[in-house]
């Protein structure tokens, strides 16, 4: 907590340099892959990494980053999940 009693949270952003944006979890479908719309509006099939999917739950309507395939567009990978505080600074701060 700073000064003013307000707690900064620390919040990943997408790598432009490696092709991550934000999406935002449409359908689940199962089998480990979600539809997401992407933030340059294209609807895509995620499919979650081994990694992120141990370790936290993605629901309907969750903010990601992902990664589109380079030989599939309409494919992608689902890095990160924010949580509801990480996501209110991000649209406090202009990011989505």
């Amino acid at each position: 907590m700073n000064s003013a009693g307000v707690q900064t949270t620390r919040v990943r952003l997408p790598k432009r340099w490696n092709r991550e944006q934000f999406a935002s979890a449409d359908t689940l479908l199962g089998a480990n892959h979600i539809r997401v719309r992407c933030i340059d509006g294209v609807t895509r099939m995620g499919r979650i990494k081994g990694k992120i999917k141990k370790r936290s739950w993605i629901r309907e309507g969750d903010t990601l980053i992902v990664v589109p395939w380079s030989f599939q567009d309409e494919k992608c990978d689902i890095l990160y999940r924010y949580l509801p505080p990480q996501v209110e600074w991000l649209r406090k701060n202009h990011y989505i």
